[in-house]
């Protein structure tokens, strides 16, 4: 027993098979959380990787369950407990997603959505690829809600097509570009070479995307991410783990020097809070299988932990 686990044990953590031991909620018409946290394996694969983040969602909820006994304890992060009294949250379980049925995939993401935002709740997606957030965008325009996208990666995930498949994940933002509901979308975190192509990234600025790199975070700080974000907007935020740096986070397909820092991330998710409102959150492309130790996977229960404890606490 090593790392989080020994200290959960050693403070009175037990087995649990949701997210820091939150109620599971099995039927998401009876919703009356503030919170539901939904799991997805993958939604619209590439033939070439499949479910590549296959577990990831489990990975995740096992590095959280060391605080599962503690949630009332100081959360130095957040400045007292997770949650504050009367907030609360629920852990929904995975959606039951197979490589076979995209379209019954993204039906499924559609559809657990849409009813967490019918019951007046905040979906927190985890996965699983940078495919899964593009039911999730939708479900908000089919409940005519705009939104604003603020999106963390390394990538800007605006290519038409990867070999045929235009709903993949190196498509998402320039699929909700698409989507008469989204109203702005601002981009932070890019770096090195991706699959964007100059013409890419022309479409998305002609579009009106507004691009912060990470080089501009190390130099500048984030104080124009967060200047761009519209005040008083809805803002679904969409983290790719591969925006953090792979020091902290080596569990990601495409390691990638120079990302954001642990308080860069939680920094501009809390300075989103203080200005908008955080209407959704995913949290994908956590691959278990590049784990180092459960590194990875620490970092991101750590980090889901403090992004829920900032939504519990915005007006």
């Amino acid at each position: 027993m090593t790392g989080n686990s020994a200290l959960g044990s050693m403070f009175g953590a037990g087995a649990v098979d949701t997210f820091l031991g939150l109620p599971r909620l099995r039927d998401l018409s009876r919703v009356s959380s503030q919170m539901v946290l939904l799991g997805a394996d993958g939604c619209t694969p590439y033939p070439s990787v499949g479910f590549y983040c296959a577990g990831g969602p489990a990975a995740i909820r096992a590095a959280g369950a060391a605080y599962a006994a503690n949630l009332g304890h100081m959360n130095f992060d957040l400045g007292g407990p997770v949650f504050p009294a009367g907030i609360s949250a629920v852990d929904a379980g995975d959606l039951p997603q197979t490589e076979a049925d995209p379209e019954g995939n993204r039906a499924r993401i559609f559809g657990a959505v849409s009813q967490v935002l019918d019951r007046g709740a905040v979906p927190i997606l985890i996965g699983g690829d940078d495919s899964l957030p593009i039911p999730m965008l939708e479900a908000y325009g089919a409940r005519r809600r705009s939104i604003t996208i603020l999106q963390i990666d390394a990538h800007i995930d605006w290519r038409e097509e990867v070999g045929g498949e235009s709903l993949g994940l190196s498509s998402t933002m320039r699929r909700a570009s698409e989507m008469a509901h989204v109203e702005a979308i601002i981009q932070v975190g890019q770096r090195g070479i991706g699959s964007a192509r100059m013409q890419d990234v022309a479409d998305a600025q002609d579009w009106g995307v507004n691009f912060v790199p990470a080089g501009e975070v190390a130099r500048s700080g984030l104080g124009r991410a967060i200047d761009l974000i519209p005040a008083g907007a809805e803002v679904v935020i969409c983290l790719d783990l591969d925006a953090l740096d792979p020091s902290i986070m080596p569990a990601v397909i495409g390691r990638t020097a120079g990302g954001l820092g642990y308080w860069q991330v939680l920094e501009l998710i809390g300075g989103v809070a203080e200005k908008a409102r955080i209407a959704g959150l995913d949290m994908v492309e956590f691959m278990p299988s590049r784990d180092v130790d459960g590194q990875g996977a620490a970092v991101a229960a750590q980090l889901l932990a403090a992004a829920m404890g900032i939504i519990a606490r915005q007006g």
